[in-house]
């Protein structure tokens, strides 16, 4: 694809991270928001009304990743369904970016990693969070060596429960992958990449003890976890920890990321975009807000981040620069999360060599 050409996208999936994906694209010169497909009617035409130029909704995704004036994809559906578009969205060859979890189960994620792997095609996962610019600039520092050896990793959310989504598909394990996969799959990633290497072993304690405890869907009540400990060993000897409570709307802070090694310590407090560093030689701390433009930051509910990694996907498409978030990334990511599930559930460490990693 010419440089000077503007990428044509198809969104799949017309809710709330689709209709995120399309003002952030409204941002980013070179790219238009130009097809929509999703089942629900308001949905879509509350999307399409969000695009910068007019948009025909369809509710046949298989039509959109039919039509040639396509030039890349995003899949935005809820995370069960996200199997049966990527499957004939691979056979087109075309650029995608999927939402995470890149599907709920391993079979599936390992499915489309070996089609990824035989296309060679521009394929990234939707781990927004390592675009958080807040975030980016805590990577940077400890990728810089501020830490030192980096040997533990927190990270810490405490926040409100689950948004409502169309068809309350959200309250179910089978329709998400567990709380583990479908929420902290964005965490297990960053552990991976801020730590540079692999888990070998997981313990978790979560529970289901204060959300939607009194809600029925159709006769079901939801299983989804609302509160954990996951603690991760990796292969390089460092640590990481989660800590997870969405029954905390009154929390300064929704999210602490800690960074330590034997140097010193890197911290990131969101949605307040701190971050700290201080060294152990002089127990000095340093502090500065990672500003971040209002305009970017009004286009969405992640702190800029999703701007930042559909720059990142265009420049991928465009051939500038490498996939940042790969299949394997949310294969892995995906993994760490069933782990944690099974740990929590069956009251025992879990290695990754029981899934096959």
């Amino acid at each position: 694809m010419a440089h000077s050409a503007d990428i044509a996208i198809g969104l799949i999936g017309a809710g709330m991270m689709g209709q995120e994906h399309i003002q952030n694209f409204n941002l980013l010169a070179g790219a238009h928001v130009t097809a929509i497909a999703d089942t629900d009617a308001g949905m879509r035409d509350k999307a399409a009304a969000m695009c910068d130029r007019e948009v025909a909704p369809i509710d046949d995704f298989e039509k959109l990743l039919a039509d040639p004036n396509l030039d890349a994809f995003v899949i935005a559906t809820p995370n069960f369904h996200h199997i049966d578009v990527l499957r004939p969205a691979l056979e087109t060859g075309k650029p995608i970016l999927c939402e995470k979890p890149l599907c709920t189960t391993l079979a599936d994620t390992g499915e489309i990693l070996a089609s990824v792997g035989a296309s060679n095609q521009v394929f990234q996962v939707g781990m927004e969070y390592r675009f958080k610019p807040a975030l980016a600039e805590m990577i940077a520092r400890v990728d810089a060596g501020e830490t030192g050896k980096l040997q533990m990793l927190t990270i810490r959310e405490h926040r409100f429960p689950f948004l409502q989504k169309v068809g309350d598909w959200n309250r179910f394990n089978h329709n998400t992958g567990g709380t583990l996969v479908e929420k902290c799959c964005h965490f297990f990633d960053l552990m991976r990449r801020i730590i540079g290497a692999e888990p070998v072993r997981v313990m978790a304690s979560a529970g289901r003890d204060v959300n939607h405890l009194n809600e029925t869907y159709g006769g079901e009540v939801p299983d989804i976890l609302d509160n954990a400990y996951v603690i991760f060993d990796f292969d390089n000897g460092a640590r990481a920890l989660l800590d997870l409570c969405m029954f905390a709307e009154a929390s300064r802070h929704h999210e602490e990321l800690s960074a330590v090694g034997h140097m010193g310590k890197v911290e990131c407090l969101l949605p307040q975009n701190i971050v700290t560093r201080g060294a152990r030689s002089d127990w000095q701390v340093h502090s500065e807000i990672v500003q971040i433009e209002q305009e970017i930051l009004d286009a969405g509910y992640h702190s800029g981040a999703t701007y930042f990694q559909n720059q990142a996907f265009l420049n991928a498409v465009r051939g500038e620069a490498r996939v940042i978030v790969t299949a394997e990334d949310g294969h892995r990511a995906v993994a760490m999360g069933v782990a944690a599930q099974i740990s929590a559930a069956e009251n025992r460490s879990v290695t990754m060599q029981e899934l096959g990693l």
